[in-house]
């Protein structure tokens, strides 16, 4: 059986929405917090053998102790975070287990998700090595100029919006954040396309949303309850057409 390891980076400002001065991963959604509905369904896979998440420096004494029964029964490493999220995921990288087959990177503000969707994109991986899970872009895109008017309106035909979990070999990952340099790359997918390993994409979920902001928070309070139930007979596809109360 592959094994793999999970990061959950946490290490970000929240600038855009942050609740009773704690940033939104580490707020409670419907009485757990979001970095531990985040996490939950990797740490109980037998393929999961490390779970790793990456706190900012200045939150790293709160949250070990208002967490430590969470990461003491989870049993998760607690990394120290960087500047950017690249960074945060190259320290906890770097601690992942030589004997890890895969590296999987999922937010910790992507707390919509299910045990049957990380089966298939860690089914996918073994597969392709470097696969995301996105969905097609459903609105119409405009591009604005400086003074907030239209400046061309851009075609949605093969534009898709990503989430996560990634999932990539781990020796491509780590290819990848060799060769980094200075780059800041807006998520990993991106510095595996820059070192030119095609990367796979594979149908997510409209629910599988990133609390961003606080608008995302109620979204995210409201969709829990449409979380799709796993199957006994056979894994559930996130647009399985036999179930149509979940597609958006």
């Amino acid at each position: 059986m592959s094994q793999f390891a999970v990061i959950l980076p946490a290490a970000g400002k929240s600038s855009r929405f942050s609740k009773n001065k704690r940033k939104k991963p580490f707020l409670e959604l419907d009485g757990r917090a979001i970095w531990v509905r985040a996490s939950e369904h990797f740490v109980n896979r037998e393929d999961v053998s490390q779970t790793l998440v990456v706190v900012s420096p200045e939150d790293m004494e709160w949250f070990k102790e208002k967490f430590r029964p969470n990461l003491a029964f989870m049993d998760i490493e607690v990394v120290e975070g960087g500047a950017e999220r690249s960074d945060s995921v190259q320290n906890a990288l770097a601690r992942v287990k030589s004997d890890v087959d895969y590296v999987a990177i999922h937010d910790a503000a992507r707390p919509l998700i299910v045990s049957d969707w990380v089966t298939e994109i860690f089914e996918a991986v073994e597969k392709y090595d470097a696969v995301i899970p996105a969905v097609p872009v459903a609105s119409t895109l405009k591009k604005v100029a400086g003074d907030q008017t239209i400046s061309e309106t851009v075609s949605r035909e093969a534009i898709y919006e990503a989430q996560t979990p990634h999932v990539f070999k781990r020796e491509i990952l780590l290819d990848a954040y060799a060769k980094r340099g200075d780059f800041q790359p807006t998520d990993e997918a991106q510095l595996v396309e820059r070192i030119g390993f095609p990367v796979k994409i594979i149908n997510g979920s409209p629910i599988n949303i990133k609390i961003t902001r606080e608008a995302d928070f109620y979204m995210a309070k409201a969709l829990l309850k449409a979380l799709p139930k796993p199957k006994l007979d056979k894994l559930l596809h996130p647009f399985a057409d036999e179930d149509p109360k979940f597609l958006f």
